[in-house]
């Protein structure tokens, strides 16, 4: 027996260490992305009040394209694949992310959106959470097998930080990279790194109150009827059309980024038709509603009855944006194109209003991410506990019924969605 607490030490000891360090680790992490999520997030916010105060600007957006064709051209290198870049090093480690992917992508994000592009900001925070945490490899010397848990923890970082949903951060870190399967060794780096970097980026917050921006948005609390066969029903049909959304934004984003790559073969000059495809557009329109991260609309959406076509808009604003070599995340606008879709729906089923827009916000994104279960804690986060049945059974359906397919093309079938899919288990989704 008395061997029993000295037992009991060395079968734990290991657990106790991998927690220490990571909680060091995760600190580091937090801090530096937390800290960049906070400075992208004012600069973001400075951009959009600015454009907005001076609408005219959105006629150079061919010349802002130029500029952002030009830096990334002349001094991306691997950078330039953004997102798809982490999720190839995650899965087949080889060389230490670029540095200048952070300043590069932090200035091409806020330049589209200064000039009115649309886009989002998820990407680029999580570009820089996954390659300030790379960095870490060496100064600190870590292991190799260490740092594919290094970058998912920075992709955590960064998802939790911008969004203030540590929950949905750290989940999304061990779910995006691999269709149907976790990472279940990285839980642990992932959870710390969400919430220290969710943490710092509200300290920030806190210690700078008249910084603009810094703060996150907040959306009302759903209030979800008793689930009952009708309304569980209405909540699949409406995650199919969320996953059908899902699936025709990813699709429109690669088609129009297809078409820019066989017509001009310049680089530099596809943001530039591109920005004159999106001036004209947003000027025949007559309203800025639909370009930058379109916040207002979301918010609107659940409360207001909005035009049935504004989902189908934002999509494709932002395929033109985005397709054309503009730089910014698609997550905010799915949130738009989600939120708007749930919007419309409430015309049709039997559901309160709010509570629809609130499942469309995130399932439309679980469809086009592949991240159903990050999306479900998400929408808890954001909307609370109570209309959480709902929420989850759209962004099941939704992630089903979006196929194969998706905005980040590095992504890998880990699990086939259905059977008959099983032979493109183990395929990227830009060979599908």
């Amino acid at each position: 027996m008395r061997y029993l607490p000295v037992a009991f030490l060395h079968e734990y000891r290991p657990q106790v260490f991998f927690l220490l360090r990571w909680l060091f680790l995760s600190a580091i992490i937090g801090l530096l992305a937390g800290t960049a999520s906070a400075g992208f997030l004012a600069a973001l916010a400075w951009a959009t009040e600015w454009r907005e105060l001076h609408p005219w600007i959105i006629w150079w957006l061919p010349a802002g394209g130029l500029l952002i064709g030009l830096m990334y051209h002349y001094l991306a290198g691997r950078a330039e694949k953004g997102n798809n870049l982490i999720l190839d090093e995650i899965h087949q480690p080889q060389h230490t992310l670029p540095l200048r992917m952070v300043p590069l992508v932090l200035l091409g994000t806020v330049l589209t959106h200064l000039f009115g592009g649309s886009a989002g900001r998820e990407g680029t925070a999580v570009q820089m959470g996954g390659t300030l945490a790379d960095q870490l490899m060496r100064p600190l010397r870590l292991h190799r097998r260490e740092r594919k848990l290094l970058l998912i923890a920075g992709v955590s970082a960064g998802f939790a930080s911008i969004f203030g949903t540590p929950l949905a951060g750290a989940v999304f870190g061990l779910e995006v990279f691999l269709i149907g399967r976790l990472r279940y060794d990285a839980i642990l780096p992932s959870f710390l790194a969400a919430i220290s970097a969710d943490y710092v980026t509200r300290w920030w917050g806190l210690y700078l109150p008249d910084v603009h921006g810094l703060g996150h948005t907040h959306y009302p609390h759903m209030v979800a009827p008793t689930a009952s066969v009708l309304g569980l029903l209405s909540a699949a049909a409406a995650g199919i059309a969320f996953g059908l959304a899902g699936r025709a934004f990813a699709s429109a984003t690669h088609l129009v980024s297809g078409f820019y790559k066989k017509l001009i073969a310049y680089p530099p000059l596809r943001p530039v038709v591109g920005g004159a495809v999106v001036a004209l557009l947003v000027w025949m329109l007559g309203t800025t509603r639909y370009i930058g991260l379109g916040v207002p609309v979301i918010v609107e959406s659940f409360s207001v009855q909005l035009p049935a076509y504004a989902f189908a808009l934002k999509i494709l604003l932002t395929a033109l944006t985005l397709g054309a070599s503009f730089k910014g995340g698609e997550v905010t606008p799915l949130f738009f194109v989600g939120a708007t879709l749930g919007n419309a729906l409430a015309l049709l089923l039997p559901l309160p209003l709010p509570l629809l827009a609130g499942m469309g916000f995130v399932a439309v994104f679980a469809g086009a991410a592949n991240t159903p279960l990050a999306c479900t804690l998400m929408g808890l986060e954001l909307f609370g506990a109570e209309g959480g049945l709902y929420i989850g059974l759209a962004c099941v359906v939704s992630y089903l019924f979006s196929g194969h397919q998706g905005i980040y093309s590095a992504q890998i079938v880990g699990e086939s969605k259905h059977g008959l899919w099983g032979r493109q288990t183990g395929k990227h989704l830009r060979e599908l």
